[in-house]
């Protein structure tokens, strides 16, 4: 490393008491008393949460409607009206710069889009927002409304995903586990269901045994977003029980008030 020879008077100044330390000081003191006084300690980041930058992803889209319900109706629909309540609630808790994100199109170039909409945004959070089923061998036939339909009551519960190739794991872990604690203060249980072999290729790492954090690595919307990033299923509307509950309003405002709490401790933890 090439030193500048040109020293100000004051720098030169500085360094008199240095060279009347004793020799077995040596160098390396001189170097960490000139550390120490050259470094001035930064301020830690901090976040205003007008300025926070959340992306709530309404999971899947109008032509791509993701699950069925036991009663025929299409997650889509469930994810549209939860995130909205989620974006409401959120900005009227000061997060200002929340932004609901509709895709449109088929699914693998919707993925693509969300991901590219919420980094060409800089988002500073991503959530992601969907409801649950279960593998097609797991599904029993009944009869809606006049209309052949499916269901599973085997399972219930939400469930919130993370990736370990998001490269800010970590910080959606410490998010995924603030929202988790939340739903579990309310009264909800989680989907315990991904840990089991019967799952097939939907099985998953179970992360957090307290709260149900599990990590899946190969969705792109948390894998490919370069901000904290989680996937939240909020409920089971292929459970007939839960499918009347998540479609209740009382349901989706306590979602809503937990995933505000949770991202205000986040914020305030930054």
């Amino acid at each position: 490393m090439r030193i500048s020879r040109r020293i100000t008077a004051a720098v030169a100044a500085s360094l008199i008491p240095l060279l009347a330390l004793p020799a077995e000081h040596g160098d390396a003191a001189a170097a960490r008393k000139l550390t120490r006084a050259a470094i001035k300690p930064t301020k830690p980041e901090t976040c205003d949460p007008r300025k926070f930058r959340i992306i709530l992803d309404v999971g899947h889209t109008s032509e791509s409607q993701g699950a069925t319900s036991a009663r025929n109706d299409v997650e889509f629909g469930f994810n549209l009206y939860l995130a909205r309540m989620v974006g409401e609630r959120l900005k009227s808790a000061g997060f200002a710069a929340t932004r609901v994100l509709v895709t449109d199109g088929k699914a693998r170039a919707s993925l693509l889009k969300r991901v590219g909409t919420a980094n060409d945004a800089h988002a500073d959070f991503f959530l992601s927002i969907h409801h649950d089923s279960v593998p097609d061998k797991m599904l029993e036939a009944w009869e809606f409304d006049g209309a052949k339909s499916y269901f599973s009551d085997r399972f219930s519960g939400h469930s919130l995903f993370v990736s370990e190739r998001n490269p800010r794991f970590a910080a959606s872990l410490a998010f995924a586990r603030l929202l988790g604690r939340e739903l579990k203060d309310e009264g909800l249980h989680y989907a315990t269901q991904y840990t089991l072999p019967l799952m097939g290729r939907y099985q998953h790492p179970l992360l957090d045994k307290d709260v149900g954090i599990y990590r899946y690595d190969g969705l792109v919307v948390l894998s490919q977003t370069r901000s904290a990033a989680v996937l939240l299923e909020a409920g089971s509307i292929i459970n007939r029980d839960e499918e009347m509950a998540m479609n209740s309003p009382e349901r989706r405002e306590l979602i809503a008030a937990a995933v505000t709490k949770a991202m205000r401790t986040y914020c305030e933890k930054r």
